[in-house]
């Protein structure tokens, strides 16, 4: 008899008693583990693994636990997947037939333990399909209603939740209203008074910290406290604009009477609004009668979307430069810890703004065009019109950067390579398909890059996320090794040069080759050296002779 591996999912959508002794998910998973035992007979045996989600909405396959188990499924240890009930596992019909296609994909199948049926039949499927179709008109139904309350809540003046601003506390008894925290209240009454007064973001934020102002103190049920810091200017800017110090409850775009008291009275709200808006809309100055006209905020269409291997992510900056009577405006996307931390960080990035644009549209229109209908997952969707969907692949390379990078959905950049993620929806809506038939793989683009400088400007390389084995170093390795084992075997220096036909000097650059450590020697000969690591590199920078010395050096040539 054959032996089921079998695994337990649990979820449960929110956190409420997730911190009791026995929760939702022990019991789901008690329930399971019986089933299993009462199919003992049948060669099924639980494996010790847990598989976990809590306070995780069925609606999106991003949790934790699901994806393990779907790692665990693809590496093939596990037969059978075992669920208390099948919105458990999903609550979308989409993401139900993806994970249906994984599951046939590694021979795994899975039983709800309180709902009978077989997807081994058409039968089984079609009720399993009946069942997901109402868990998911359940998930929305819900939402609707959440959606609806809180809008009809908020048209009452009540507090819906969530932290408390600044100067606010919730009311003791009951959460759905605020008090004023006095302490706090005339903090944000001077960060008023400051605007009004200076009409500068900054300088506001300035006088803020040597006022000893600093953002709200918060302590968490975890027992963890957070806040007290020095407030940028971002942070004033929220606090300035936000209604809710004037008495008000914002929902969307309407403003509703609150019910709790007003800090900040109605002219020095307007005032400050006014102030706000004028300075969001001043137009740029010329700086003199023969300088051309400052260039407006141009677009940075990957705002939000860069983010580096620290989690950081990038945001846009620029420099404006004067040069021969014409100021020129230079973009860049800036790791934020360099402009709110230690300006010397040397993990931080500062990459300009044009090169990388054009290297990820570049790696975008190369990487759909390269895939061609492979971008489909779906036969029928992929057969109704197979050239039309070529013809639209192709017309990609015809539009703006712009437009090529709205596609893209997050930028991951780490040292010698960029994740790039593509939105589904909006490459599905450019080729005009359906997003639920493009093949999910097919968008995730990795391509190799590196940075190099050229006097002042720093030009980004993309490619191949390693060069090809250099051939000239590689030989030079090769003849230092041949000319140490002369000069141990008594050979002198002087004789291999006069062998040789080169110079003594070329012979005593050449031989610390000989001496490379070998870790160093298999990354060269594997072309896995970084692009900096060169015959000519090595001559300047003078190998050391100590291996951890040459680790050091290339870790240097590395960053650059």
């Amino acid at each position: 008899m054959k032996t089921l591996r079998c695994a337990i999912y649990t979820r449960k959508s929110t956190e409420e008693g997730l911190d009791q002794a026995f929760n939702s998910l022990d019991a789901q998973r008690e329930a399971c583990e019986a089933y299993i035992a009462s199919q003992r007979h049948e060669g099924w045996r639980l494996i010790k693994t847990r598989y976990d989600d809590g306070g995780r909405s069925g609606g999106s396959m991003e949790r934790e636990g699901l994806q393990t188990l779907l790692s665990d499924i693809e590496a093939g240890g596990i037969d059978l997947v075992v669920v208390y009930k099948v919105d458990r596992l999903t609550r979308s019909l989409a993401d139900f037939a993806k994970l249906v296609d994984r599951f046939d994909a590694a021979n795994c199948s899975f039983v709800s333990v309180t709902q009978a049926f077989n997807t081994a039949s058409s039968m089984g499927r079609l009720t399993l399909n009946v069942l997901l179709s109402f868990a998911q008109f359940e998930r929305e139904v819900t939402a609707e209603r959440i959606r609806d309350k809180i809008a009809a809540s908020k048209a009452k003046g009540y507090w819906m939740g969530g932290l408390a601003p600044l100067g606010y506390e919730p009311a003791p008894g009951s959460e759905r209203t605020l008090v004023i925290n006095d302490a706090e209240a005339c903090s944000v009454r001077r960060i008023f008074e400051l605007y009004a007064e200076l009409e500068d973001l900054k300088s506001v934020a300035v006088k803020a910290e040597e006022l000893g102002i600093r953002s709200k103190r918060r302590l968490h049920r975890s027992g963890k406290q957070s806040g007290g810091l020095v407030m940028s200017h971002g942070q004033i800017h929220f606090i300035l604009t936000n209604p809710v110090y004037v008495g008000k409850i914002r929902h969307k775009d309407t403003l509703h009477d609150g019910l709790h008291p007003p800090i900040i009275d109605e002219s020095l709200w307007t005032d400050v609004q006014t102030k706000l808006q004028t300075h969001a809309t001043r137009k740029r100055r010329r700086c003199s009668k023969s300088d051309t006209l400052v260039a407006p905020h141009s677009s940075s269409p990957l705002a939000g979307k860069l983010v580096d291997e620290t989690g950081d992510r990038l945001t846009p900056s620029h420099t404006v430069r004067k040069a021969k009577g014409k100021v020129r405006r230079h973009r860049y996307y800036v790791s934020r810890r360099l402009i709110t931390g230690p300006k010397q960080d040397p993990a931080g990035w500062r990459l300009p703004a044009v090169e990388l644009e054009r290297c990820l549209t570049k790696a975008v229109i190369d990487h759909v065009q390269a895939r061609g209908l492979r971008l489909v997952a779906c036969p029928h969707a992929a057969s109704e019109n197979h050239s039309g969907i070529l013809e639209r692949i192709k017309q990609l390379s015809a539009h703006q950067n712009g437009t090529v990078l709205e596609l893209i959905e997050q930028v991951d950049i780490a040292r010698g390579q960029l994740s790039i993620a593509l939105k589904a929806d909006v490459l599905a809506e450019a080729v005009r398909i359906e997003a639920a038939a493009l093949n999910q793989p097919a968008l995730a683009i990795k391509i190799g890059w590196r940075t190099r400088r050229r006097g002042v400007e720093t030009r980004i390389v993309s490619g191949e996320t390693a060069p090809k084995p250099d051939q000239t170093l590689i030989r030079a390795i090769a003849r230092a090794h041949a000319w140490v084992s002369d000069i141990r075997n008594g050979t002198s220096i002087s004789e291999i040069a006069a062998r040789e036909q080169v110079t003594e000097c070329r012979i005593r650059e050449i031989l610390p080759l000989g001496l490379m450590a070998p870790r160093l020697v298999e990354h060269i000969l594997e072309g896995k050296q970084p692009p900096g690591l060169t015959l000519e590199g090595l001559r300047r920078q003078r190998l050391p002779i100590r291996f951890d010395a040459q680790a050091d050096m290339l870790a240097k040539v590395e960053q650059h």
